[in-house]
């Protein structure tokens, strides 16, 4: 399986060949729909907090006495059976919604949605980012003579731009064009890639997958 080769001036320059352990992997939908439900998981944060009787605000007043008043007995305002009381069981502020994935199964995950995006032709490469101008114009102007090459690309409305590791002229050039996500190996993951239409590589980050 290969992929195309570009220049920052949106000329093809060649082909390379695609890693078939990265690129040509068994594709899991059950795998990647967990790797992307723990990654939305450990994201989320605990914000629901209620208060106990302990923290209400209220008298500790006895309600009424012990004895004698036909009622049942209590002790006081603040306890949840009483309107403005605290609540019993109530979310504490301190659950934990982290889920857990080997590390293998991680990386099968990933290299399943690379796999998808390689035998669906989403895949291109750009052979050296380092010489592209800091500046949106630029990266317009990249983005647009691919697209005029590419019929794939030029109908994906998010296109995500793959380097080694965060390069401040990509960042600057594509860093405002809503279109673009920028990603960098480090923090590649399932839930990212399944969210791109298209994927952009440096050849850089080719071979360090390699």
């Amino acid at each position: 399986m290969k992929s195309e080769i570009y220049n920052i001036q949106s000329k093809k320059v060649g082909d390379l060949t695609l890693t078939k352990s990265v690129f040509d992997t068994d594709f899991s939908p059950s795998l990647i729909n967990q790797a992307i439900r723990v990654y939305l998981f450990n994201q989320r944060s605990s914000y629901a907090k209620t208060k106990t009787r302990s923290e209400v605000a209220g008298t500790r007043k006895k309600v009424w006495s012990q004895k004698g008043t036909g009622n049942a007995r209590h002790g006081n305002r603040t306890a949840p059976i009483f309107t403005g009381g605290g609540v019993a069981l109530g979310p504490d502020g301190m659950q934990n919604y982290a889920l857990k994935i080997s590390k293998k199964m991680k990386k099968q995950a990933t290299y399943a949605v690379l796999t998808k995006f390689a035998k669906e032709k989403r895949i291109l490469i750009i052979d050296d980012f380092s010489k592209l101008e800091p500046k949106t114009k630029i990266g317009n102007t990249l983005i647009t003579g691919l697209k005029a090459q590419d019929s794939v690309l030029s109908k994906s409305k998010k296109i995500g731009i793959i380097t080694d590791k965060t390069v401040d002229s990509v960042k600057r050039a594509f860093g405002n064009i809503k279109s673009i996500n920028l990603l960098t190996l480090n923090s590649l993951n399932v839930y990212d890639l399944s969210k791109q239409n298209y994927l952009i590589f440096s050849q850089q980050a080719i071979e360090q997958l390699k």
